[in-house]
């Protein structure tokens, strides 16, 4: 009876657990909003527009205490969940890692060669990407529409999604500027 009980409990409490984040072999934090692909940026942002989502890549580090303030604080507020899952395509890469990546100039190499190459030095950083194929010989450090190192709070990754989904980069009011306005317009 009590082997039954003590199953009964761990069915139970199974569910609350699913879409929670957890620590990945590599150390980093996963959630179920990553995307595990080949790491071909290519593929990947065709992937991304084939489901009418923006490209976004997540560089991540073992140990960072940033990332995990995102991972426990950030992330899992339902509206910056719910803003992800609805429209990003996000794959995640470990600064360190040793998988293999093909950016959008066609070059293979490391995560952590390859993130070297993007001149990215801070974990996390968010790397935002147009929907359309960068020209030839672009890496994706040149493509990036925008570039978001360090963490933030819930209202300023909020607004940085919502900049990019409403391709306000395109236009001439600087991210700055745009929060600023949304603060002043909610009064």
């Amino acid at each position: 009876m009590l082997k039954k009980l003590i199953i009964l409990c761990a069915l139970a409490v199974t569910p609350a657990l699913a879409g929670e984040t957890f620590i990945g072999d590599d150390g980093l934090h996963k959630t179920d909003w990553m995307r595990d692909t080949f790491r071909d940026m290519t593929e990947d942002l065709e992937e991304a527009n084939a489901e009418g989502k923006r490209f976004m890549v997540i560089i991540e580090q073992r140990g960072c205490i940033y990332c995990t303030k995102m991972h426990e604080q950030v992330f899992p507020d339902p509206e910056v969940k719910a803003m992800i899952e609805d429209n990003y395509f996000v794959v995640q890469m470990n600064m360190f890692g040793d998988i293999e990546v093909t950016d959008f100039d066609g070059e293979t190499m490391s995560e952590k060669e390859m993130i070297s190459k993007w001149n990215i030095v801070f974990t996390p950083t968010m790397m935002f990407f147009d929907d359309e194929l960068p020209a030839a010989g672009m890496t994706a450090a040149q493509a990036a529409v925008m570039t978001m190192p360090g963490a933030f709070g819930k209202f300023t990754t909020l607004s940085m999604f919502q900049y990019i989904l409403e391709k306000a980069n395109e236009g001439d009011e600087h991210f700055q500027k745009y929060v600023a306005r949304i603060i002043a317009e909610r009064g």
